[in-house]
């Protein structure tokens, strides 16, 4: 056999040896190559550390609702609190129904307006009421006839007129209020064939329980005069009331 012939043999020895000794650096010797018997269990490795923490779980189902307790004794009363600070102006509210009509108001009335009779005898004496002993107007009863005298009722300012025919003697009286006289009238009479006439009048203010009257101011002149054709009259009505809810000051 000659060098040339052996060559090829020689190099597949050649590739033989690096394949086998490229599987024992790699530590991957064929199991066909080296099978041993199993070796004995090693002993127990120490604890490991603890590991992280896990992530959180999903949330559970609702469990059925409970029964519902029973109710609680009630509990005692707390202290008042701190007064709150004032709220604020709230909106004005709707506009009400419309109301029922209400009853209408009646002025204060006070008024009378009398004369002599044509039979009538006048006072001698000084300080006698005149009497005016025919009504002409006394609705509310204010004049008293048989007195002679007015009697306020209703408080307030009033008007008295006093007109006098003077006849067969001069004529001089008084208008009175509570004894005192607040105005004075004369009329002198001269045996004239007509009579003559004597009018005066005041405003005054009164109270309830005043009094106003006319009286003789000297007793030889009485001169009041009366007949078909003349008369002799008193007056007196309430021109307004001192009453603050009365219908002459709404």
């Amino acid at each position: 056999m000659t060098s040339l012939s052996l060559f090829p043999l020689l190099y597949c020895l050649i590739v033989q040896q690096v394949c086998f000794s490229s599987q024992l650096e790699d530590n991957k010797i064929p199991p066909s190559l080296c099978t041993g018997h199993p070796g004995t269990p090693g002993s127990p490795g120490i604890h490991g550390s603890p590991g992280q923490p896990g992530r959180d779980g999903r949330d559970g189902r609702d469990a059925a609702p409970g029964e519902k307790g029973q109710k609680g004794d009630r509990g005692d009363t707390g202290e008042t609190g701190v007064r709150g600070l004032t709220g604020d102006k709230g909106y004005p509210g709707e506009k009400g129904d419309r109301g029922q009509p209400g009853e209408c108001a009646v002025a204060p009335k006070s008024a009378f307006s009398v004369k002599l009779s044509q039979s009538h005898t006048f006072p001698l004496n000084v300080g006698d009421a005149v009497l005016f002993d025919t009504i002409i107007l006394n609705e509310q009863g204010d004049y008293n006839t048989e007195t002679g005298r007015f009697t306020c009722k209703v408080p307030g300012v009033y008007y008295f007129a006093v007109h006098a025919t003077v006849y067969r003697t001069s004529l001089q009286f008084d208008l009175m209020k509570n004894g005192h006289a607040v105005a004075s009238y004369f009329q002198f009479y001269g045996n004239w064939p007509k009579p003559a006439s004597l009018s005066g009048g005041s405003l005054l203010h009164l109270i309830p329980g005043d009094q106003v009257w006319v009286q003789i101011a000297l007793s030889e002149y009485n001169g009041f005069y009366s007949s078909t054709k003349t008369d002799s009259t008193f007056t007196g009505f309430l021109v307004y009331s001192d009453w603050k809810n009365s219908a002459v000051f709404a």
